[in-house]
């Protein structure tokens, strides 16, 4: 699992570690540029985030259709072509035009689904949790990284090293990553597209993914700002709070993602993060010094840091295997969303409000947020078994879509195997096979 998962989570993080790598610094050099007003600044923090949005979707569907590589590939080129117009911008309209060609390489919801293919269903939560600690990872490094490089060698270097990380990722990608098997799919509840964005739980997760990427950007927007004028720091200082924070999040992941997917407490992670967030905005909005407010923030991205590694793995569990390209599509849609909405709003609130004010509206937000987030139940407890065909009787197959206990199954034509996921609580093993050999 980890030599198929290993490549992915490189590409993956790696296209993270570019974006993230700009998000402690951009808002104070794009500041500086020919016409940047707060609010077009706020849009450059988020911006990539409305061309992800919209062609999470798109991306999504295409792999479903037409392949995973061939996706990631048009993906990353257009993500490097993005860091290319970053580096060499020199005013705002310039930066903000890179900023949405970086976005529209949308390929996260690509590699999720492709592991997702890859990974055999008792192994997949561990493998969406290594993609999202990676990316976790990615997002503490780019936290120590981007202030230093950019303070050392200039912002504009970090666009030219994200650059350089997508084109890495495109050789990773067509050297390490195996080709996905041929699935076949028949079901006896086929979801339309309607039933899926109606889907209670994901849309629960697609909310979660909104707020959650909105508070994280609103905060990014923040933390230098106020650091440097409200007290006084130099951009070389920031550092100063992003290690702390950094350590603080790594430190919160582990536990949190081995809670959730060993002992099945998904929600309950989710809920402690939505708790933390809350907290931290209070003590940001309260902060008459530099020490408190770096105290919120830490508190801040312990919270993020729980919610990372699982969101996404979560989220596949409510979709079937013919589903996961679409359903992360929206998933990530929805997350892009708000990272962009976070930036423009932030934006424009910072011009009209000081940040007691837009905190306290942000406590509100997250007290509701926990009462959504309460009805949301933890996954079934379901299983997954694997067949030869030439082992069972092929005839009997369509018998399984009258079982109510059958969640769903498909045909691995690569390796000749039919895969069967069931409640676990309802039927058994013995009993499937039974049926299958009659």
């Amino acid at each position: 699992m980890i030599k198929t998962v290993l490549p992915l989570s490189m590409i993956i993080s790696m296209r993270f570690l570019g974006l993230f790598l700009v998000l402690p610094v951009i808002s104070v050099y794009a500041l500086q540029m020919e016409n940047a007003t707060t609010t077009l600044v706020g849009i450059v923090v988020g911006g990539y985030a409305l061309t992800q949005m919209i062609f999470q979707v798109p991306f999504g569907f295409m792999s479903d259709k037409f392949g995973r590589k061939g996706t990631i590939i048009a993906g990353l080129l257009i993500f490097a072509l993005g860091s290319i117009i970053c580096a060499i911008s020199s005013d705002i309209y310039t930066l903000l035009f890179g900023r949405f060609l970086q976005g529209a390489g949308a390929i996260g919801a690509v590699v999720t689904a492709m592991i997702g293919d890859l990974v055999i269903e008792e192994k997949r939560a561990k493998a969406m949790a290594l993609m999202g600690g990676s990316i976790a990872m990615s997002f503490a490094l780019a936290m120590v990284l981007g202030p230093t490089i950019g303070a050392w060698a200039g912002v504009s270097t970090l666009f030219w090293f994200t650059t350089f990380l997508a084109l890495i990722s495109i050789v990773i990608l067509i050297t390490k990553v195996p080709n996905p098997p041929k699935i076949v799919h028949e079901y006896h509840k086929k979801s339309s597209t309607k039933e899926i964005l109606l889907n209670q739980n994901l849309t629960r997760m697609h909310i979660t993914n909104f707020l959650q990427k909105s508070l994280m950007t609103f905060a990014f927007m923040i933390i230098p700002i106020v650091l440097t004028k409200d007290f006084a720091w130099e951009l070389g200082e920031l550092w100063k709070v992003y290690i702390p924070a950094m350590i603080a999040g790594v430190l919160a992941m582990g536990p949190a993602a081995v809670f959730a997917e060993k002992k099945g407490k998904f929600k309950e992670v989710l809920l402690a993060g939505i708790v933390l967030f809350l907290i931290s905005y209070l003590i940001i909005g309260a902060s008459e010094s530099a020490t408190l407010f770096i105290v919120g923030v830490v508190v801040f991205f312990a919270g993020f840091n729980m919610h990372e590694p699982i969101m996404q793995s979560l989220a596949t569990k409510y979709a079937k295997v013919h589903q996961k390209g679409f359903v992360l599509g929206v998933f990530n849609s929805f997350g892009y969303f708000g990272t962009f909405l976070g930036g423009l709003l932030g934006g424009i609130f910072l011009d009209q409000m000081d940040i007691s004010q837009i905190t306290y509206i942000i406590a509100i937000i997250c007290v509701l947020w926990l009462v959504l987030m309460a009805t949301l139940p933890n996954p079934k407890n379901m299983k997954t078994l694997y067949l030869n065909i030439d082992e069972v009787k092929k005839d009997n197959f369509s018998s399984l879509s009258n079982m109510d206990e059958i969640n769903e199954w498909y045909i691995n034509e690569t390796e000749n195997i039919i895969i069967i996921k069931y409640n676990a609580l309802e039927t058994d093993e013995d009993k499937i096979t039974s049926l299958l050999s009659e």
